[in-house]
């Protein structure tokens, strides 16, 4: 193309620059396709795009998933887009050409400003935000740092994760805290029934009640507000676990009634494994003793609490581009489409001869996250191994309490074609 062509073909360009032009040229086939499947969804409603395959195999090639196996285990650990491991990955190249320079003197400046992004998705204050490695660090904080003296009484659920758990137990052990059991029924339809369960165990003792905002075991979403709610009311403190919740579902940290929540930033956010968050409402940082120490234990600054020595920061500013990448794609849409798939293929094998659902197919009640097993216990152990073996689908074994069976958690990148795969899996092996 001579000089004078290219001059006139950008002329024609009108709105749309030479510059804008040339550098969407740049861009590899997956991001151009993202970027129309982006711009033809402005006017629809999430629900119309739920099932719509075109936008969604969009969002998937954004991924560097295997095609060699189904991963229908994310809410373990979720896969980054590739937009977060190449910032990942740069920041990793900078730090290694100085680490205590560019480490601690140039990615350690990105802290303040990312405090401040994660607190806007939140909807609360960047002064009531620590960045941390993983939600059981964030809740551990909270679960050591509160001044709780024997007699002391904490509601919790054997349904709460069991890093939680066994913290809680060691306060027994060391602290003479006192931990009350919630018996739940599961799966549950009836937020009066689940809310009414944790408020029937307060006593005049009571001073925390921990919250599991979604159960890993289930998906079953608790009302947490209502329990909270009941709790204030009553002059109890409220520790939610979010790390099944935060960017899963369109909800802010303050609508819960959380006075503490901690979060994993690296499964529904999708952000770098190793990546986690801790709220704590303003006026209660003072009174919370931080994990590691600090210079001031007892100050009201949030970042007392992110005194944990040397650590990836190149994994941790890689955070930003999980927020941005999340925020294209939208609350709302990517909350739709989760419950969609969920429901995809529940629905296609509720009838299937002996299968068991742990989790609901109402909204409200779950939305990614489902468990199935079988009516013959025996049946569920080798049902993980079947599905991996057979058609390489990667789901987990849960057997807790008295869930029996495999979660399967896709994801925004899951299309209905790797569900349907499951589908005529679980089909099969329930004629076996």
């Amino acid at each position: 193309m001579t000089a004078y062509n290219r001059r006139s073909f950008l002329d024609t360009l009108g709105t749309f620059s030479a510059t804008a032009f040339l550098a969407a040229l740049a861009k590899p086939a997956w991001s151009r396709n993202l970027d129309k499947a982006l711009l033809s969804a402005t006017h629809r409603t999430p629900n119309e795009l739920a099932n719509d395959e075109a936008f969604w195999t969009s969002i998937q090639q954004s991924f560097t998933v295997n095609p060699d196996i189904i991963n229908l285990n994310n809410g373990g650990v979720s896969p980054s887009p590739k937009v977060v491991q190449d910032a990942m990955k740069s920041n990793f190249d900078l730090s290694e050409g100085g680490p205590s320079y560019y480490m601690w003197r140039i990615l350690d400046k990105g802290r303040e400003p990312l405090r401040k992004e994660l607190a806007r998705i939140s909807g609360c204050s960047a002064d009531e935000i620590a960045i941390h490695r993983n939600a059981s660090e964030a809740l551990e904080t909270v679960i050591f740092g509160l001044p709780l003296k024997a007699g002391d009484e904490v509601v919790l659920s054997k349904f709460d994760y069991p890093n939680c758990v066994n913290a809680w137990k060691q306060r027994e052990l060391r602290d003479g805290v006192k931990l009350v059991w919630v018996e739940l029924q599961m799966p549950s339809e009836d937020n009066e029934y689940m809310a009414g369960q944790y408020i029937k165990a307060f006593t005049s003792k009571t001073k925390l009640v921990h919250v599991t905002h979604v159960y890993n075991w289930t998906g079953q979403i608790v009302p947490v507000r209502a329990i909270a709610d009941a709790a204030h009311q009553r002059g109890i403190e409220v520790l939610v676990d979010g790390a099944h919740s935060y960017a899963h579902f369109d909800y802010t940290i303050p609508s819960l009634g959380a006075d503490y929540f901690g979060t994993s930033l690296h499964k529904w956010l999708a952000a770098c494994i190793g990546t986690g968050m801790l709220y704590v409402k303003k006026e209660k940082i003072e009174a919370l003793w931080p994990l590691f120490a600090a210079p001031d234990a007892k100050t009201d600054n949030i970042r007392k609490f992110e005194n944990l020595g040397t650590r990836p920061f190149f994994i941790e500013q890689a955070i930003g581009k999980a927020i941005e990448f999340h925020e294209m794609i939208g609350i709302e849409r990517k909350q739709e489409r989760l419950f969609y798939l969920k429901n995809y293929w529940m629905e296609a094998v509720k009838d299937v001869p002996g299968i068991k659902f742990y989790t609901s197919l109402k909204p409200g009640f779950s939305c990614a996250i489902g468990v199935v097993g079988f009516d013959q216990k025996h049946r569920n152990s080798e049902l993980e191994a079947f599905l991996f073996n057979e058609y390489k689908i990667h789901v987990t074994t849960i057997n807790w309490e008295n869930v029996h069976g495999v979660r399967i958690t896709p994801n925004v990148y899951t299309t209905t074609k790797d569900l349907d795969r499951l589908i005529t899996a679980l089909r099969e092996y329930g004629k076996a």
